[in-house]
């Protein structure tokens, strides 16, 4: 029974990678990743127009607009008698949730919806591993389909412009490149299961605070280079089905009304067919969002009849205000996205499968290549058993579960191994874990901010120690070999809904983690947490820091496993670990939160950008992540000297392993150019690839940077302009650790 189970794994496995195996290019698996493999998705068509004509023909103006707003939490309306059903949605980012009820945020109550919980997407985007974003897209695409959904409200693409961003955990990188390279073949997963990907949120969404109203204003080159590229490779090449259009304005007009952003760019500009979905209770008008490009309203729970594009949309259609035909489109979108993920037209869909072992197996691969490895000093990691008796595993991060919590959407799953129970299923028996809790986490409820609200934003934690507790863990660290402590954050105190109050841990943990390393020097600091932290004091004091996330349903197997050696870790920061706030661009230009309006006064000099151009030097850089190995860059050089605007630039390197453990390394490819005539950021990341190095050996790799990449957006022709002259290539292990670099010249 044992083996049939391994098998039946094993053949989970192989039918999840066989699209992506068709559609990527031929590679040796040993120079894994990015550039070189071609996501692309499938367009939605107009095969099907003659019969969604005839539909439309047939329905009623409230039949019609019945499929444009919600009729229940996260359905439209369908129409039963023509064989339309509802379009059926879940939230995603962390995995499928669980069913909630029809007319309310209460759970439905099911014993049938638990499902597989994900590592975060910043998780994520920290493995710098396209074919982890497509295993990610097509694993959490399978459970859509067992649930029987339509729709994922999932990725999150925005950029991470502040560290204080409560959904910072969610919203992949600060880096527009990075985050189109994994958010590319993640919606190409999903799509390939026969459900559509609703990309959220669009666009210049980058806070929490007042975000139901604050009016965010950047300059076009900005929006352009920063806030739109990655938005704009989800629809022109993975085929995104669907966008959800954000809570705040954009120059004076919210996104969900704004004709700029939802039809001169997203439809006109990129050709976008599919269909545009609200936030909840996002809309604020009738007739202006129809035509200004938004297809269905979602919202929170009133009747639904009273929702902008209800009974108030009815009216206006018998009022003569819009007309019918402008409400057909609308309805002719639907009906082609529903028809594209074989939801109608009789064609075999997917089935898919929930919570099955090959699926944990996927969020451990994507979990065990997140962990991020900051400090490793005299080699304290991978821990070196011999002589071990006794553990100390300390802190309440050892046992938080984070799958469910905060305001926002998580998964109800039967599995999620916490740190402590990685170690108990990893560790030999005859080691002793002395576990003690040594911090609370505990709110003050009496001074809880209101939700979005600056003036008290974010949740308020008490930050005494209890000494009990710190004498419990000063304890067991005193009366044990090695001390582990498991700090940072969890989902209750990162949360959608409300923005950090800064970056100091919370619950007095820097001042236990003190006490712990004066009595036991050979402590192990893990940080879980999906956003920045100051931790200077902590990265001087430890001799090892290890950073973690909101790491899934087998996060505490990966943890375990890269402790103990068994995975040597490969993650990459995707986003600057600043050593003060104030460091930070959005706060530096004193541009973050605003009021009614924000402005992003710090322009494309966002996250690294901003750090390598004003030569301040962040805690740890973007991009950065160490290895129990040690990699070296020999034999850089390009395919040519010289490029024209529609070459492709070919970069090769050979990667040694120059130790004994075998190891992955990221490879990331930066440009400059110092003599621009424009302003430009001291470097911008323009290729990426990860790639397995067995001990003593080399591995040969290419990066290909199309010489388009390159381009700047000029705001006076709107047009992307490759300005020629010479341009340096600089090949690196993060922004602030360049190796080699070579010399092109685009003509």
């Amino acid at each position: 029974m044992k083996n049939r189970i391994v098998y039946l794994s094993a053949f989970l496995v192989f039918v999840a990678f066989y699209s992506y195996e068709n559609r990527a290019q031929s590679t040796n698996s040993n120079q894994g990743i990015s550039d070189e493999r071609v996501y692309e998705g499938k367009e939605i068509t107009d095969a099907n127009d003659a019969e969604i004509d005839k539909l439309i023909s047939q329905m009623t103006l409230e039949e019609k607009i019945g499929m444009l707003h919600g009729n229940s939490m996260f359905a439209n309306g369908g129409v039963k008698r023509l064989g339309i059903p509802e379009l059926k949605m879940a939230d995603g980012p962390l995995g499928v949730r669980e069913e909630i009820s029809r007319d309310s945020w209460a759970p439905a109550g099911l014993t049938n919806d638990f499902a597989t919980y994900y590592p975060a997407s910043g998780a994520l985007a920290a493995t710098w591993n396209t074919e982890m974003a497509y295993t990610f897209g097509n694993s959490v695409g399978q459970e859509l389909r067992a649930r029987d959904k339509d729709m994922l409200l999932s990725p999150a693409i925005n950029i991470v412009r502040t560290p204080l961003g409560g959904r910072t955990y969610e919203y992949m990188t600060e880096d527009p490149f990075l985050n189109k390279k994994i958010a590319v073949p993640l919606v190409v997963g999903l799509q390939d299961n026969d459900v559509i990907a609703c990309v959220k949120h669009f666009a210049a969404n980058n806070q929490e605070t007042n975000r139901d109203f604050v009016d965010v204003q950047i300059d076009e080159r900005t929006l352009h280079e920063i806030y739109l590229p990655a938005f704009k490779a989800v629809i022109t090449e993975a085929k995104a089905y669907s966008v959800m259009g954000a809570y705040n304005k954009f120059r004076g007009e919210y996104l969900c009304e704004n004709d700029y952003m939802l039809n001169k760019i997203l439809r006109d500009e990129w050709g976008f067919k599919g269909v545009v979905v609200s936030d909840w209770a996002a809309v604020h008008s009738t007739v202006k969002t129809l035509e200004n490009g938004l297809d269905i309203e979602m919202g929170t729970p009133k009747p639904f009849n009273e929702f902008f594009l209800a009974d108030k949309l009815i009216a206006a259609a018998k009022k003569g205000e819009i007309l019918e035909k402008e409400i057909n489109i609308h309805v002719k979108r639907i009906l082609r996205t529903l028809f594209q993920v074989k939801a109608m037209g009789g064609k075999d869909r997917v089935k898919g499968s929930i919570a099955t072992e090959a699926h944990y197996q996927d969020a451990y691969k994507i979990a065990a290549e997140a962990i991020v490895l900051l400090k490793n000093e005299n080699n304290a990691l991978p821990l070196k058993l011999d002589g071990v008796k006794s553990i100390a595993v300390i802190g309440n991060n050892a046992t938080k579960k984070n799958a469910l919590g905060g305001f926002g959407a998580g998964v109800k799953t039967k599995k999620e191994i916490t740190p402590l129970e990685g170690l108990k299923n990893r560790l030999p028996s005859s080691i002793k874990i002395n576990y003690a809790e040594g911090y609370l986490e505990r709110y003050d409820e009496k001074n809880k901010g209101n939700l979005g609200n600056i003036t008290s934003n974010g949740p308020v934690t008490i930050d005494q120690l209890d000494p009990a507790k710190v004498q419990e863990a000063v304890e067991a660290a005193k009366n044990s070999d090695v001390a582990i402590i498991f700090a940072g954050s969890n989902r209750d105190y990162e949360t959608e809904a409300s923005d950090r109050r800064n970056l100091k841990l919370p619950f007095g943990q820097e001042e236990l983690i003190k006490k712990v390393l004066a009595v036991n020097p050979k402590t192990i600091v893990v940080m879980v947490a999906g956003a920045p932290f100051e931790i200077e004091e902590i990265s001087k004091k430890t001799k090892a820091l290890v950073w973690s996330w909101f790491n899934g349903s087998e996060g505490g197997n990966a943890l375990a496993d890269v402790l103990l050696g068994k995975v040597n870790p490969s993650g990459k920061l995707p986003w600057t670990m600043p050593k003060d706030i104030m460091d930070s661009p959005a706060h530096a230009t004193k541009s973050f939160p605003g009021n009614k309006t924000v402005t992003y006064a710090e322009g494309i000099l966002v996250g690294y950008r901003w750090f390598d151009t004003k030569n301040i030097t962040p805690l740890f850089p973007f991009g950065y992540g160490l290895s129990y190995t040690t990699f070296a860059f020999e034999n850089v050089k390009a395919d040519k000297k010289e490029y024209h605007n529609d070459g492709i630039i070919t970069v090769s390197v050979d990667v040694k392993n120059t130790a004994k453990v075998d190891g992955k390394e990221v490879v990331q490819l930066y440009v400059s150019k110092s003599d621009s005539k424009i302003q430009r950021a001291a470097q911008e990341l323009k290729g990426f690839k990860k790639v397995l190095v067995k001990a003593g050996e080399n591995q040969k790799i290419t990066i290909n940077v199309p010489v388009k990449e390159l381009a700047y957006y000029n705001v006076t022709s709107k047009k992307w302009v490759v300005e020629p002259g010479s341009y340096t290539l600089k090949l690196g292990t993060s922004s602030r650790d360049i190796k080699k670099e070579v010399v092109v010249l685009i003509k």
